[in-house]
């Protein structure tokens, strides 16, 4: 099956995980605390249980690392050589709070590289694409159309923040040599498709990620034109032991 193939395949997947999301965000939910204390709803496990099916029945031969199975079952302890990375509910703040920016996040891992990644964002009834030099965006059930990532501005980008996360990156950013003229708050791996569609061009993270948290929106952006390095300049890679980031700079396209 090729890569575009997978990808109409796996947009009707995250579909229809987002649609078992709604259906929990729109009642009464709990959260609760994982080990690491990051928080949890019935809605994490309900949309990665109809990922994980999917992916399983679609490609039986690629293994599938979701990140509710890793905190019950643990990671393998070496990363296959291809398999799909899949975080059903980046931003369960996002969830939590209510304010629709949450995402369905699912990646094709080949040889370190996020190859395909989509990106959807079921509250908003968005949907981000990448993979073979292609990405796309729809919304509001509209057809797919093309999206790119663009060159900065001469007078400094803009650059995505997390309501989380924003007290300091903009001064570590510009430490780097990175100029700034204005940030954009976006939540979970909205961020990088924010870089894809060409209104924000730099997304920071100096804290902890894990690579669910990143490759679909990696992928899209890398499709769009971009690039996700770490500080120290080299491509962030997937399939690391622990499946821990380091921290990374995501760009839009250079000039």
């Amino acid at each position: 099956m090729t890569h575009a193939q997978l990808a109409d395949e796996l947009t009707q997947i995250a579909r229809q995980a987002g649609n078992e999301i709604m259906r929990i965000y729109a009642a009464d939910f709990e959260t609760s605390r994982k080990a690491d204390q990051s928080p949890v709803t019935a809605a994490d496990l309900a949309g990665e249980a109809v990922i994980v099916a999917a992916l399983r029945r679609l490609t039986p031969d690629i293994p599938v690392v979701a990140e509710e199975e890793a905190h019950a079952h643990g990671l393998p302890e070496q990363a296959p050589e291809r398999f799909w990375l899949v975080d059903p509910l980046d931003g369960t703040k996002e969830f939590v709070a209510r304010n629709g920016e949450f995402t369905v996040n699912i990646a094709l891992i080949e040889r370190t590289t996020p190859v395909l990644g989509i990106v959807h964002l079921p509250a908003l009834d968005q949907m981000y694409r990448g993979h073979s030099g292609i990405a796309e965006r729809s919304v509001t059930g509209a057809s797919f159309e093309r999206i790119g990532a663009r060159t900065p501005p001469a007078e400094g980008g803009i650059m995505t923040i997390s309501r989380s996360h924003a007290s300091d990156e903009r001064v570590k950013v510009e430490e780097l040599g990175e100029r700034v003229q204005g940030t954009m708050v976006a939540g979970s791996s909205l961020k990088f498709c924010r870089l894809a569609e060409g209104v924000a061009d730099l997304y920071p993270r100096f804290g902890t990620t894990m690579e669910w948290d990143t490759a679909a929106g990696h992928a899209v952006l890398a499709a769009a034109g971009g690039a996700v390095s770490t500080i120290e300049g080299a491509p962030l890679a997937y399939g690391k032991a622990g499946f821990r980031n380091p921290h990374f700079i995501a760009r839009g396209r250079r000039g």
